[in-house]
């Protein structure tokens, strides 16, 4: 069981991971993988925040400088092919990684996908809504429309975007049993792997492609 956000943790990064850090997570098969941006709109707002957190409930916050296009530790991590990435809605936070820092990301599983693909005796599939219901918590969205570009985050804010990720490596291997009884594991699989092409799709803004 993941701890609670009070007690969480997490090294603070400014630009990227350090060595330590990206070794640690390589030496992992999950990770889970959250962003915050100024809006969301990739065009004229910037990413300004990434947490991560693995199976061993190691906590990272990255900020994303003003005008940074690079980092490279993130990029080696994100696109290694043998760690799955686990976002909650991955095609934006994908679109976002891809236009902001060139990182194309390898290897997702998205739990909002899943939970749309498994749970159809509801609809709803926010994370609030899962988190409820697969750990009876009650996540608090105070901070999720706040300044994330600022310099100086507050503890609240931290705390917030640690939250974001402490469930979905949990989540996922629930999904996963629920796609498989419900035989749409491979189905989920191939939307995943469609992921990239949806994200530059999106950089195109090519809409409704498989309309009449």
């Amino acid at each position: 069981m993941a701890q609670k956000p009070s007690t969480i943790k997490p090294k603070l990064f400014h630009g990227d991971l350090d060595e330590e850090t990206l070794n640690l997570y390589l030496q992992d098969f999950h990770l889970a993988i959250d962003c915050e941006m100024m809006g969301l709109n990739p065009k004229r707002d910037r990413l300004c925040l990434i947490q991560m957190c693995d199976s061993f409930n190691h906590f990272s916050v990255i900020q994303i400088l003003p005008k940074q296009q690079k980092a490279p530790k993130l990029q080696q991590l994100l696109e290694n092919s043998q760690i799955i990435k686990i976002f909650h809605f991955a095609r934006m936070d994908m679109l976002f990684l891809k236009l902001a820092l060139g990182i194309n990301v390898q290897n997702v599983f998205c739990t909002k996908i899943a939970s749309k693909l498994a749970r159809t005796y509801t609809d709803k599939h926010g994370l609030k809504d899962i988190v409820r219901e697969f750990f009876g918590e009650s996540l608090d969205k105070t901070n999720q429309s706040s300044d994330w570009g600022k310099k100086t985050l507050t503890k609240e804010q931290i705390e917030y975007a640690c939250e974001d990720v402490r469930y979905l490596v949990a989540m996922q291997y629930i999904l996963i049993d629920m796609l498989d009884r419900e035989s749409r594991l491979e189905l989920a699989e191939r939307c995943f792997s469609f992921l990239p092409t949806q994200v530059e799709l999106d950089l195109l803004e090519i809409k409704d492609l498989f309309e009449h």
